[in-house]
């Protein structure tokens, strides 16, 4: 077993893992090799994964195969699963455990994104008042290379801004609706439906981990304006703000290999799905559960 302990971004508690871990970058991840993640979970190995997923904000397991259900069963020993307000193309509300897919209807490869909210940086549900703690994506089809998943480390990005940001932005808040999700990445507007589900929710920009205390930027492409400052500046901030999370030094990029099974932090990472495979004729599809968080503040 590996006696890893902490990436120069960690927490360390300087206990061993019961499990073989190697960080991945400075950014963040750390791939995890050895556990049959369809097997049941005993506390003492679900709270260690805890500590790695706080130490290094995304969890990558090598060689998975989950069914949909073991996936779901997996998944509820990190808290409650979320529901969603997107819709399958009959209107039907998306499954618990669903697909992310460039797949139609029919079920063939697209050149249109199926999801366009996916290729922009977003922290998951930050839309809802309690946004989600925990993404998790297993890889069940995968192109030949590419289909990436590009993650971007917040809390570094905060850190490395100067005193005088620090104070411009510290208290400021912005709102975050699915409406403004579906506008900023061109998709269909949102239904009315959706819009009573969803309504508008006010988060800091400046965000506290609940469990480490460090703070980050919270934005991303759910953000439609910062509260209290005229459209032009709001707009020009957040851009500001998004360019320099979006650095290189600040991310990670993940290759998926096949049986992947990535769980990552959504309080201090944002994350987006790349273009970069040929998506009119490769299949893409991994299955998707979210884990309800706190509040932000």
């Amino acid at each position: 077993m590996s006696d890893v302990q902490a990436a120069p971004h960690g927490r360390g508690t300087g206990i061993p893992y019961p499990f073989d871990i190697r960080p991945l970058t400075d950014t963040g991840g750390a791939e995890i090799t050895g556990l049959d993640l369809a097997a049941p979970l005993d506390d003492g190995m679900r709270d260690a994964i805890m500590r790695a997923f706080l130490e290094f904000h995304i969890l990558v397991f090598r060689g998975q195969s989950l069914t949909k259900d073991q996936q779901a069963v997996f998944s509820k020993n990190f808290g409650e699963l979320e529901h969603h307000v997107g819709r399958l193309p009959d209107g039907s509300p998306y499954p618990i455990v669903h697909t992310v897919t460039n797949l139609d209807e029919d079920g063939k490869p697209t050149p249109g994104a199926v999801a366009l909210g996916n290729y922009f940086f977003h922290t998951d549900k930050s839309y809802h008042d309690i946004p989600s703690l925990m993404t998790m994506l297993h890889a069940i089809e995968l192109p030949p290379s590419g289909g990436d998943t590009q993650f971007a480390n917040t809390q570094m990005a905060y850190d490395a801004l100067s005193p005088e940001m620090k104070a411009r932005i510290s208290g400021l808040k912005a709102e975050h609706s699915w409406e403004a999700s579906r506008r900023n990445s061109g998709a269909p507007p949102a239904t009315e439906e959706q819009k009573r589900e969803r309504p508008p929710v006010v988060h800091p920009i400046v965000r506290t981990h609940p469990d480490t205390g460090r703070k980050s930027i919270y934005l991303g492409n759910h953000v439609s304006h910062i509260l209290g400052l005229p459209a032009a500046e709001s707009d020009a901030l957040i851009a500001q703000l998004m360019e320099h999370v979006g650095q290189p030094q600040f991310t990670y990029t993940h290759q998926w290999r096949d049986g992947d099974y990535v769980m990552w932090d959504n309080r201090c990472l944002l994350h987006r799905a790349l273009r970069n495979y040929e998506m009119a004729t490769q299949r893409r599809v991994l299955h998707r559960t979210v884990i309800i968080g706190t509040a932000p503040y």
